[in-house]
C-alpha cells in the first residue's frame, strides 16, 4: 500500500483546527457496498453492540467491522491511514469502528436541532482528567456515504479551534452553537478527520433522506479500545499484518518481552515511506 505525505497545510490546519476534511476518500463503489451493509445490518433485529437512542433518530452498530467484511478495508483504507500515523503516529490500535444512520428530525423540528448535542470524544479521559489535562490521544476518520451538499442534513459538525480548548466549551445564552460552528457541506465518499479534544455535534436532518456515516477511531496502543476486548478470530484471520497489529493481534512468534510492545509493521510502512515518527517536545 502507498504511504501518502500529508500536506503542510493540511497538517496545520488538523493541529490548529482540530478536523481536517478529504474528499473523494472512497469511490462509488465502496460507497455502494458499505451502504449495502449497512442498510442490511439496521433493517436487521441483531441487538449486540447496536446503539439506538431518540426513538431510533439515532442508530447503529459499535465494532462494525467485525458484523460484515465490507467495512474491513476501511481499517487501513489507502487513502487516509498513512495521513492517520502522520497525525497521531504510528503505534496504534482501533479504538473504535461506528456505523451510524441518522434519520430525518420529525417535521416542524427546528433547524437548530442537535443529536448528539456538542461533546468532546472518549468520556473516560474526561472523567479520570478532566478538560484541561487531555492530550490529543485518538482521532476519527468519519466517512459520509450519502448527500450533505446542504446545510441541516445531519452532517457532524465542527467546533473549529476547540481542540485547544482547557475547559468545557462555551456557547452564547440563546443559541444552539458556539461561534465557531462549522457545517462540512460533503458528497458521498467524502471523509472528515477530527481528534477527541475537538467539540463536535450532530447537525439537524430536515432532508428527507437517512444520513449514512462509518466512523473509524484510532487511538495510541496503551489505551484500551471501546467497543471491543478481542476481535473474533475468523475475523482476525482476514487481515493484514498492520490491521493485526491494530487489533492487538500477535504479528510475530516472538515470546520474549520487548518494553517497545515488539514488532510494529505499521512503524516499519511509515519508515518505508520516509515518515520517521517524532513526538512533540
Amino acid at each position: 500500500m502507498e504511504f501518502i505525505k500529508i500536506a503542510p497545510e493540511q497538517k496545520r490546519q488538523f493541529d490548529d483546527e482540530g478536523y481536517l476534511i478529504l474528499r473523494g476518500a472512497l469511490d462509488a463503489e465502496t460507497v455502494s457496498a458499505l451502504i449495502e451493509a449497512g442498510d442490511r445490518l439496521t433493517a436487521g433485529d441483531r441487538l449486540e453492540n447496536r446503539q439506538r437512542s431518540n426513538g431510533g433518530l439515532y442508530d447503529g452498530f459499535r465494532n462494525c467491522v467485525s458484523m460484515d467484511d465490507a467495512f474491513l478495508p476501511l481499517i487501513t483504507h489507502p487513502a487516509t491511514f498513512s495521513i492517520v500515523t502522520q497525525l497521531l503516529g504510528p503505534y496504534l490500535s482501533l479504538l473504535t469502528s461506528h456505523l451510524i444512520y441518522r434519520h430525518p428530525d420529525p417535521p416542524d423540528s427546528p433547524a437548530s436541532t442537535r443529536l448528539p448535542g456538542w461533546h468532546r470524544d472518549h468520556y473516560p479521559s474526561m472523567r479520570d482528567l478532566g478538560h484541561s489535562q487531555i492530550a490529543r490521544h485518538s482521532l476519527k476518520v468519519a466517512y459520509y456515504l450519502t448527500d450533505l451538499s446542504e446545510p441541516n442534513t445531519g452532517v457532524t459538525m465542527m467546533a473549529a479551534g476547540s481542540n485547544q480548548l482547557k475547559e468545557r466549551i462555551e456557547i452564547p445564552s440563546g443559541a444552539a452553537d458556539p461561534a465557531s460552528k462549522v457545517e462540512p457541506l460533503l458528497k458521498p465518499g467524502d471523509c472528515v478527520f477530527f481528534e477527541n479534544r475537538t467539540w463536535h455535534a450532530g447537525a439537524a436532518n430536515l432532508s428527507n433522506r437517512i444520513r449514512k456515516a462509518v466512523m473509524i477511531g484510532y487511538c495510541y496502543d496503551w489505551i484500551r479500545p471501546t467497543d471491543y476486548l478481542q476481535q473474533p478470530r475468523a475475523m482476525a484471520e482476514k487481515l493484514s499484518a498492520m490491521q493485526r497489529c491494530l487489533v492487538g493481534e500477535p504479528v510475530d512468534d516472538n515470546a520474549e518481552f520487548d518494553y517497545t510492545g515488539g514488532a510494529n509493521p505499521i512503524a516499519d510502512w511509515c519508515r518505508d515511506g520516509g515518515y520517521e515518527h517524532q513526538p512533540a517536545h
